[in-house]
């Protein structure tokens, strides 16, 4: 079977339910702290992967309770629709969560301009402090590093990573439907394969090299796995009655890598380092559509390709 394990890697001490987390995700580390002596912290499902015992933070999360009833937001910048909203006051970002049937919203995040350091406030009406609780619960977590990656660190991609027995790095894109958890399935069956992540990959440059890295934010097959390795080939997935690959060009490859990223649209520097990187992946890594028939054939197929 593939190397997929959901739980903590061997030799790990760290407590889950502490004053203290320490995360890394891409090689980022988050430190996140309790100031209430009272409460504690934990992370939950495949977060637990990503949980470490030491390692310098380069972000700073404190966390504590506030009623949050009259606090002033400053200017919206962007609204999703959903559960949050983000505004500029003074400097820094706010991230306002609210589920949409309460007044108030039930947690706050500050963060400075270059998403290195922040407060979390949590409602005491919504969120308890008599169980332990992940103060960058998602969506946040992914919002922090979606921000952070853009200030020059890389990219995440809808998208399934996989390595090969060989160690080739493949990243299957698509949007939802596409067929990555089908590809990430038919892979995870066969000896000495890694599944990275179902459904989202971050993307880091390192010495003329493009690294892809596996995150806790699967897709329905819950597959995630808090290992890293070179990325090898990009397809684009497309269902076909027959296996083949169309090679892409560059800047076709870049437009629909874009197409399935998650940058903050909101910010103009953020969408365009995110246009440069995708360039550079193009220069550095073969990019293909992938045609494929949703069964074991297409893995020989591509593994023959390969070779």
């Amino acid at each position: 079977m593939g190397d997929n394990s959901a739980s903590p890697g061997p030799g790990r001490r760290y407590s889950l339910d502490a004053r203290q987390l320490r995360i890394r995700i891409a090689g980022i580390t988050i430190n996140v702290g309790c100031d209430d002596t009272d409460s504690r912290l934990r992370v939950y499902g495949a977060m637990e992967q990503f949980l470490i015992d030491e390692g310098e933070p380069d972000v700073r999360v404190r966390t504590a309770w506030r009623n949050l009833r009259d606090e002033n937001a400053g200017a919206k910048v962007f609204d999703s629709g959903s559960l949050w909203q983000l505004y500029f006051d003074n400097g820094n970002y706010l991230f306002r969560l609210k589920f949409p049937d309460s007044r108030f919203p039930y947690k706050l995040a500050y963060f400075n301009s270059d998403f290195t350091s922040g407060d979390i406030y949590m409602n005491p009406d919504y969120v308890s402090r008599d169980n332990p609780v992940y103060p960058l619960e998602y969506p946040l977590d992914e919002l922090l590093l979606m921000n952070l990656l853009s200030r020059g660190r890389g990219v995440e991609v809808h998208s399934s990573g996989i390595v090969d027995a060989s160690g080739e790095g493949y990243l299957f894109i698509g949007q939802s439907g596409a067929g990555k958890t089908t590809m990430s399935r038919l892979w995870e069956k066969l000896e000495g394969v890694k599944i990275l992540s179902d459904d989202r990959i971050i993307l880091r440059e390192q010495d003329g090299q493009v690294w892809m890295y596996g995150t806790p934010w699967h897709g329905e097959a819950e597959l995630a796995s808090a290992t890293e390795a070179v990325l090898t080939h990009v397809f684009f997935l497309r269902q076909s009655p027959r296996n083949e690959l169309v090679r892409q060009t560059p800047t076709r490859s870049a437009a629909r890598l874009l197409a399935c990223a998650f940058p903050p649209f909101f910010s103009p520097d953020g969408i365009e380092y995110a246009l440069r990187f995708y360039e550079e992946v193009t220069r550095i890594v073969p990019c293909h559509e992938l045609g494929f028939v949703p069964d074991d054939t297409v893995v020989e197929f591509i593994r023959r390709q390969m070779d």
